[in-house]
């Protein structure tokens, strides 16, 4: 049996200026198939951050599984989150040469480095 192996992701990805309305208005009300696909495959505290200045949005989340790169597969399988990122795609423009949409051989969002973590917590 595997051990889960907790890690942090960071990515960013471009926001259309135009999309900005739709991309909060979708995110204001995700699908619970998309959550709940999301839940399936080890992901919890996902949260988007937007930086207007830039257009950029910053994903974060956790990953508490013990094979990162099968539950990616199946989240990219998923059928209800494939129908999601037909929505959501359109209104992104990815940083990654040759990038064109999520799922695909070249990711469609931009993996940020960890340069530094604190985890701090009390010690009474």
């Amino acid at each position: 049996m595997s051990v889960p192996h907790s890690k942090r992701i960071c990515q960013i990805i471009k926001l259309k200026p135009e999309a900005e309305a739709e991309y909060r208005a979708i995110h204001a009300a995700v699908w619970p198939s998309v959550l709940a696909a999301l839940e399936r495959h080890h992901i919890i505290d996902y949260s988007i951050h937007y930086f207007p200045p830039l257009q950029l949005l910053i994903a974060n989340f956790k990953y508490d599984g013990a094979d990162y790169d099968k539950d990616m597969q199946g989240i990219a399988e998923d059928p209800e989150t494939q129908r999601w990122w037909k929505v959501t795609d359109g209104m992104q423009a990815s940083f990654n040469e040759g990038a064109t949409g999520s799922g695909q051989d070249v990711p469609w969002w931009t993996e940020l480095e960890e340069v530094f973590r604190f985890e701090g917590g009390s010690k009474s």
